[in-house]
């Protein structure tokens, strides 16, 4: 094998074709409605971690679970890099008609990009936060909030 590229080989490098069941699609019970995402500091040092935090609200007639998924996207990268990446995840219980508040730390080696050796760069970056991949068109019961961080 001479070319190592991951481009279109793995779901995180497909380019402009979604996969048909992306990571996160399942079927519930119950629906979900996210707000209030923060993301502190908006302006961070390049080697700070990122606190996020979201509400979950749990809007159907159900108890019922959530995974609650972060993804992370590079506005302007000097190397390729995914369209986005899952940084973080967990898996939250929560009883019909309430709500729950997350806190997640994105890890500032998270952001790292590989150019011969692991690099922080700055710049702009997006994050997503829910119940699916951002701009799913398999629809999950639940959306993607997101937020733009600096560095």
């Amino acid at each position: 094998m001479e070319n190592y590229t991951m481009e279109g080989r793995t779901y995180r490098y497909y380019g402009q074709e979604a996969p048909l069941y992306p990571f996160g699609y399942g079927l519930s019970y119950t629906t979900f409605r996210y707000r209030d995402l923060v993301l502190s500091p908006p302006v961070l040092p390049v080697c700070a971690n990122l606190s996020v935090s979201v509400v979950l609200v749990n809007t159907g007639l159900r108890d019922s679970e959530e995974v609650v998924q972060l993804y992370l996207r590079w506005e302007q990268s000097s190397v390729p890099v995914p369209r986005w990446q899952l940084v973080a995840f967990r898996r939250v219980a929560v009883l019909a008609g309430r709500e729950t508040k997350l806190s997640f730390q994105v890890l500032a080696e998270q952001r790292a990009v590989w150019a011969q050796d692991w690099r922080l760069e700055p710049g702009t970056f997006t994050l997503f936060a829910g119940g699916q991949q951002p701009g799913q068109k398999t629809r999950a019961p639940s959306e993607a909030l997101s937020g733009r961080f600096s560095v």
